[in-house]
């Protein structure tokens, strides 16, 4: 069973149906580990505040107890953001129990929260992702480290799924790699010639060096021989945007934006990007509709004779 997180004294009976829906979402939804701690986390904040309310069970949860809970966190100074997350998780919480038949009916289903603005995620300019994709690596971490940010560039690939490539994963002579995304769907992801180039050189002259003898199945290893951590990409990722003099924080999702950003910019087709990032929802991905159309304006703002 998966165990949760616990935020303090919460319920023993909120406890057994928090662990049967991370149970659900591990087992049957195939959520990664850090998803799981995070729903479980927020959930159990709403333990204890059933516990404060004095509630004795499922049936006595009413919206106004989610409105109070949601209340409290406002007053703890959680931005609407975080605010909201967690009612997200409270509503796919109940919706299971209601699924499940535990409770006749979704004490959040008549709540809603104000719509958040739209905040477009920091990305970078083709001439920044030039800048560090062109520098010469000094060493053979250096070389692993260029052929993983130049492939998470030309793929868009989550951090998670990117440290998680395995050898057999990569079809070079196709120019493709085969991606289990979230919820285990697997999706077909094209790749550049760029970041064709630099993953031949890395399978060919760095990676024998750095299992030393060794063997693993993931393409992108440690200097033990075992895969490489996200936290640890992180890291390399920031040391070479440091050393590229790129400004700003660049995170591996900085790059997987970029990605996107970039395609759209050029005129590619919204569904496709959507493909290729492994969106579930086509909403997820229109956010990037905005970044198109503040390129476009800009385009026409520079070249119109009458702008």
């Amino acid at each position: 069973m998966t165990q949760r997180r616990t935020a303090g004294a919460a319920a023993a009976w909120w406890d057994a149906l928090v662990d049967r829906f991370l149970d659900y979402l591990a087992a049957e939804r195939g959520l990664a580990a850090n998803t799981i701690r995070a729903y479980s986390h927020d959930l159990a904040l709403f333990g204890d505040h059933l516990e404060r309310r004095g509630l004795g069970g499922i049936a006595d949860v009413q919206g106004s107890d989610v409105v109070s809970f949601l209340e409290v966190l406002q007053r703890r100074g959680l931005s609407a953001r975080s605010r909201a997350r967690m009612f997200a998780a409270l509503r796919s919480c109940f919706n299971f129990l209601v699924g499940e038949e535990m409770v006749p009916a979704n004490p959040t289903g008549d709540i809603h929260l104000p719509r958040l603005p739209q905040q477009l995620p920091r990305s970078l300019a083709p001439s920044e992702v030039q800048q560090l994709l062109t520098r010469a690596p000094a060493g053979a971490f250096e070389e692993r480290d260029a052929a993983m940010i130049e492939l998470a560039y030309a793929t868009g690939l989550r951090v998670t799924e990117l440290v998680s490539l395995k050898v057999n994963q990569v079809n070079l002579e196709a120019s493709y790699l085969t991606v289990v995304g979230k919820g285990g769907k697997e999706r077909a992801v094209p790749i550049g010639q760029f970041a064709h180039d630099r993953l031949v050189r890395y399978l060919r002259d760095v990676r024998p060096l750095l299992l030393r003898g060794g063997a693993s199945p993931y393409l992108f290893i440690n200097r033990a021989g075992r895969r490489l951590s996200r936290q640890g990409f992180w890291q390399r990722l920031r040391r070479a945007t440091l050393q590229a003099s790129v400004g700003g924080r660049v995170s591996p999702h900085t790059l997987r934006h970029a990605f996107a950003t970039h395609l759209v910019e050029g005129g590619a087709d919204l569904r496709a990007v959507q493909m290729m990032l492994g969106h579930a929802d086509i909403g997820t991905t229109q956010i990037y509709t905005h970044v198109a159309r503040d390129h476009l304006r800009g385009v026409h703002r520079k070249f119109h004779p009458r702008a």
